[in-house]
């Protein structure tokens, strides 16, 4: 069997649609109207959907 180097898995690994790179973890601080009083809303978002997450209210 053929021996096959780290670089070329590497190289591969970053061609595969699906690859877990494409998201990111955003968080959002959300003011409760009653109390004042700050909460934070993390979630994680495909990185082109990350303006339509803070556009939202």
């Amino acid at each position: 069997m053929a021996k096959v180097s780290k670089n070329a898995r590497v190289a591969q690994r970053s061609q595969n649609a699906g690859s877990g790179r494409d998201h990111v973890k955003v968080i959002k601080s959300v003011k409760d109207p009653k109390t004042g009083k700050y909460s934070y809303k993390e979630v994680i978002v495909h990185k082109d959907k990350v303006a339509e997450f803070f556009a939202k209210k």
